[in-house]
């Protein structure tokens, strides 16, 4: 089944089991999950061929999204919104209203941006000071202190004051907010940032959940989802689409507090004999589903955020 009405296959993740739970949504009969909070991070890079971004590509044993090509991200710990963690950067108020959400709940998105982005990608967007940023991040004694994190047996609040670090919220830009469709078992309420990659640090693939990383640039990226070579779920297209524009981390980070952080909801209607998907602005994911017959489409990449 194709996402584009050109009729081109293109990388677009799609679940078989989406359409029957769509029916049920639509019958009363399937009750919408809460989606959880969660934050992922477009890293950039400027190199001599252009501006690449950091992305992985999820295992194809994981349940949402295996196989597809994603950014470095994840769920706020509940310890996220400690009072005490070290900041620098816009204040807590300021990100409440860019971000939507309460101040607590701006420091949990903020700061679990900045943890995963440490614990599946090995950069951390802190430093000493609020006008510095920590350099090699690969030894023996970070990799621990990684670990732990990821086991949940260190809150990053207690991380940051061991180290003696502060989060540097100002290297973060908020760039759009999607939302996991409410006929979906796994949602998540997803803020996606950009941040350019500190100087003297580099990016590896600490992610249990990934088997791949690459840096690429977002036309690349954009052009191997349109032939069916990379999979993808919406919100990693449409994101990189609008990188693409950018050309450089600096021109990202500078448009970043122009964009608009209306959150997108997919919506799913039966009209007439079929099932209508669709993501309000953005028309090339809209999806046509005969009602009476799920279809299952190929997987361009043999295996299923942000």
């Amino acid at each position: 089944m194709n996402g584009r009405a050109d009729g081109r296959a293109d990388g677009q993740w799609y679940p078989p089991e989406w359409p029957d739970r769509i029916r049920a949504l639509a019958a009363g009969t399937l009750t919408p999950v809460t989606p959880k909070r969660a934050a992922t991070v477009m890293l950039l890079k400027d190199t001599g061929t252009g501006t690449a971004v950091h992305m992985l590509r999820r295992r194809t044993s994981m349940a949402f999204a295996g196989g597809a090509y994603a950014y470095p991200g994840g769920g706020v710990d509940p310890r996220d919104d400690d009072r005490d963690i070290g900041w620098a950067g816009p204040t807590r108020a300021w990100w409440a209203d860019r971000l939507g959400v309460d101040e607590a709940g701006a420091q949990a998105i903020v700061c679990a941006a900045v943890r995963e982005t440490y614990e599946e990608a090995g950069v951390l967007l802190a430093g000493p000071t609020g006008d510095s940023v920590v350099g090699d991040t690969t030894g023996a004694d970070w990799e621990a202190d990684r670990a732990a994190l990821v086991a949940r047996e260190l809150s990053f609040a207690e991380f940051l004051d061991r180290r003696g670090l502060v989060l540097r919220s100002d290297l973060l830009g908020a760039w759009a907010r999607w939302i996991t469709p409410e006929f979906e078992s796994r949602r998540y309420d997803t803020w996606f940032f950009v941040a350019a990659l500190p100087e003297g640090q580099r990016t590896r693939n600490a992610s249990t959940e990934a088997d791949r990383t690459v840096w690429i640039t977002p036309a690349e990226a954009a052009a191997g989802y349109d032939k069916g070579e990379l999979l993808m779920m919406p919100p990693t297209i449409a994101t990189l689409r609008a990188l693409a524009e950018c050309g450089t981390a600096a021109r990202a980070l500078a448009a970043a507090p122009d964009r608009d952080m209306t959150p997108v909801l997919a919506e799913a209607r039966l009209v007439g004999g079929e099932i209508v998907l669709s993501w309000p602005g953005h028309d090339e994911f809209t999806k046509h589903v005969p009602s009476a017959t799920p279809q299952t489409p190929s997987d361009p990449t043999g295996g299923a955020p942000a």
